[in-house]
């Protein structure tokens, strides 16, 4: 599949190096770390005769252990079917998974810039943004100059596209 079609390819699952390298990272603490604890605990409450029907600590290791191996098993999933965007296919011709985007409330004023990532990586904390949220949908596939609106909680909000970059 050519570079473009892959980043036009509504299920593929992309990220960036650093997000994959992170996905990567909890993965290996889930199972190296998480696990081994999960099953010491389970081990004390063995050892200590806890192992009764109205053992809530069991109850509740038994519980985390689902979850852990559950997201375990997400993140396994993610990580084979993911393709890791290198800087060299992002383009700045348009907003597109992988790119700076820097942005000017056309109302406010303020400018920002925010980094369009799958739904797996986003975290608006660190400014990256999910091409599946409303502001990453509205910004996706438009190019600098344009002015992009969408539904907030807060109302419409209409930004204006003042340059994209690849890093």
């Amino acid at each position: 599949m050519e570079e473009l079609e892959l980043l036009q390819s509504p299920q593929a699952i992309l990220l960036t190096p650093e997000g994959a390298k992170a996905l990567q990272a909890e993965l290996d603490h889930l199972t190296q770390v998480k696990r081994a604890e999960i099953a010491e605990r389970l081990r004390d409450s063995k050892d200590h005769g806890e192992f009764s029907e109205d053992n809530n600590e069991l109850d509740e290791v038994k519980f985390e252990q689902a979850i852990v191996e559950n997201r375990i098993g997400e993140l396994k999933g993610i990580l084979s079917a993911a393709q890791t965007i290198e800087p060299g296919m992002v383009s700045t011709d348009f907003a597109g998974i992988g790119a700076w985007i820097k942005v000017k409330d056309a109302d406010r004023g303020v400018e920002f810039e925010v980094r369009m990532v799958s739904s797996f990586e986003a975290n608006p904390d660190e400014d990256l943004i999910s091409n599946e949220s409303p502001m990453g949908m509205a910004l996706y596939g438009h190019k600098v100059g344009d002015v992009v609106q969408f539904e907030a909680p807060v109302g419409q909000i209409r930004y204006e596209i003042l340059s994209i970059r690849a890093d």
